[in-house]
C-alpha cells in the first residue's frame, strides 16, 4: 500500500472510508504523510457512524451511542488498498476501511463484514461464489425544481423519451461515458458493456463477474462513488435512487452468481439447460428468504414506488427458466456458465448487504437440501404468486422476525438496521415525495 503512494507522488490528501448500513461513505481526510500511520496503525471513529439515518443524523434508541459511551471502532485497510479519486479536481487517494473491536473481533455492524461472514460458510463447504452485478442509474439535470434529463453535449437538446438499448442515446453522452470507462480503469473497477435503459435518462453498465464477492462488492460501492461525482464534473447529477421519475421504470441493481468447487467447476452445470441439484437448492434459498430480506433489497422509501406490476420490477416470488418477469431467472446460454440472477434489488442497496442477502439465501438453500416450488412460465405479474413486501413498514417488521434472516445476518446487525429504518421511516412520512427526492437523489 505504501509503495502505490510513492509511486503517486502527485496525490495530496487521502480519503478513508468504511461503508455504514446505506452504503454512504463515512471517515476522514487525512494529508498524504500521514497515510503511513493509518496503514500500519488503523484509524478510530465511533461504531456508531456505521449506524446513522439517511441524513447522516445519529440513531436515537441505539445503544451505541450514549447507552455506551459512543465507544470508538479500530478501523484498517481493506485488500483494496489505495485508489484514485478521479472525480475530483485535487489529486486524491482513496483508501477503504472496515471496522473491528479492540480485541481484534470483526465488528458484527459493519456490511463488509456481513458478506465476509457469510462467504466463510461457502468456504466451509468448500464452495466460492462467482459473482457479476448490472447497475442502472439515471443521468438527471437537477437544476430547477422539476427533474430532467440533462441537454445532451452534442445536440444541445434533451431526450423526450426512453430510448433503449439505443447508441444514438449513449452517445449524446459520449464525453462522459468516455471519461467513467477511463476512470474504471485507473479504479481497477471491471466496467463492461454500457446499455440505454428504458426510464428516462437512464443507462446500465455491468461489472464483470468475479470469483471474490467482496471485491465484487467493493466494485459496486466503489462504481456508485465514481459515478455520482463525475457525473457533477460533467454539470449534472447521476442517481442510482430507486425510482425518480413517476411515469418511467425505476433503476434495479441485478446480480448474477454461481458456485465454484474446490476443482474450479461449476456446481451449478450438469451439461444441460436446466442445471443441478444444487442449482435448485440455491434457488429455493433466495425463494424462501425473499419476503423476510426484501428491506435489504428496497431500503427507501422511494424504492417502493419501483416495485409495482408491469415497472420491470419484480414483485411477486418465483423463479423461471429465461423469463425477466420473475424474481429469480435462470438465463440461458451456454450450460458451463449456469447461473442464477437474482433480479430484486433497486440501484439504492448498499451491494455489501444486498449480496450478504443473496448469498447467504443461496447457502440457507444449499445446506438445507431444500428445493423450490415449480419453476413459473409465462407473466408472472399475472400469475397468483406469493408477494414480496410493498411496502416499508411491512418490510422492516419481516426483517425484524424472520427466521431466514436471522441465520444470514448477526443479531447486532439485525438490530440497528431495524433502528436506521424505523428512525428514517417516521421522518420521511414527514415529508413531501418531492422532498424525499431532494434526500435520496445524492444520497443512495
Amino acid at each position: 500500500m505504501k509503495n502505490w503512494l510513492r509511486k503517486h507522488p502527485q496525490v495530496r490528501t487521502i480519503r478513508v472510508a468504511a461503508a455504514d448500513l446505506n452504503g454512504q461513505a463515512r471517515g476522514k481526510r487525512i494529508p498524504t504523510r500521514f497515510a503511513d500511520k493509518v496503514v500500519e496503525d488503523g484509524t478510530r471513529f465511533p461504531m456508531s457512524v456505521l449506524n446513522l439515518d439517511i441524513w447522516g443524523e445519529d440513531i436515537d434508541d441505539s445503544p451505541l451511542v450514549f447507552e455506551s459511551g459512543d465507544a470508538d471502532g479500530l478501523l484498517f485497510p481493506t485488500e483494496r488498498g489505495f485508489l484514485p479519486m478521479p472525480w475530483l479536481d485535487a489529486p486524491s487517494a482513496l483508501l477503504p476501511i472496515w471496522m473491528f473491536h479492540e480485541d481484534g473481533r470483526p465488528y458484527a455492524g459493519d456490511p463488509r463484514h456481513a458478506l465476509r461472514a457469510v462467504l466463510d460458510r461457502f468456504k466451509d463447504r468448500g464452495l466460492t461464489p462467482v459473482c457479476a452485478v448490472e447497475l442502472e442509474f439515471f443521468l438527471i439535470d437537477d437544476s430547477g425544481r422539476k427533474l430532467q434529463v440533462p441537454l445532451s453535449p452534442r445536440s444541445g437538446k434533451r431526450r423526450k423519451a426512453a430510448e433503449t438499448l439505443s447508441i444514438r442515446a449513449l452517445d449524446q453522452f459520449d464525453e462522459f461515458f468516455t471519461d467513467l470507462y477511463d476512470a474504471c480503469e485507473e479504479m481497477d473497477i471491471p466496467a463492461d458493456t454500457a446499455i440505454s435503459e428504458a426510464g428516462l435518462g437512464q443507462f446500465e453498465i455491468n461489472l464483470m463477474h468475479c470469483d471474490d464477492a467482496l471485491r465484487a462488492a467493493d466494485d459496486a460501492w466503489l462504481f456508485k462513488m465514481l459515478v455520482k461525482g463525475l457525473a457533477r464534473r460533467h454539470g449534472f447529477a447521476a442517481s442510482f435512487m430507486a425510482k425518480p421519475y413517476e411515469d418511467y421504470p425505476g433503476s434495479g441493481l441485478h446480480t448474477h452468481f454461481s458456485v465454484l468447487d474446490k476443482n474450479g467447476n461449476n456446481v451449478f452445470d450438469n451439461g444441460g439447460p436446466e442445471g443441478t441439484a444444487i442449482m435448485r437448492h440455491a434457488v429455493a434459498g433466495c425463494i424462501n428468504a425473499m419476503a423476510g430480506s426484501a428491506l435489504v433489497f428496497a431500503p427507501h422509501a422511494n424504492s417502493f414506488d419501483r416495485m409495482v406490476p408491469g415497472a420491470h420490477a419484480p414483485t411477486g416470488i418465483s423463479w423461471a427458466y429465461e423469463n425477466r418477469t420473475s424474481s429469480i431467472r435462470v438465463p440461458s446460454g451456454s450450460h458451463k456458465a449456469r447461473r442464477i440472477e437474482h433480479r430484486v434489488s433497486g440501484g439504492d442497496v448498499n451491494p455489501y448487504l444486498m449480496l450478504a442477502a443473496v448469498l447467504g439465501a443461496a447457502i440457507s438453500g444449499i445446506e438445507d437440501g431444500v428445493e423450490p416450488p415449480p419453476p413459473i412460465t409465462g407473466n408472472a405479474y399475472a400469475a397468483d404468486l406469493p408477494q414480496i413486501p410493498g411496502d416499508w413498514e411491512s418490510a422492516i417488521n419481516l426483517f425484524e422476525t424472520s427466521p431466514e434472516v436471522a441465520r444470514i445476518f448477526a443479531p447486532e446487525m439485525i438490530r440497528n438496521f431495524i433502528l436506521t429504518k424505523r428512525q428514517e421511516l417516521h421522518y420521511m412520512q414527514e415529508l413531501t415525495p418531492q422532498e424525499q427526492v431532494e434526500i435520496y437523489l445524492d444520497t443512495v
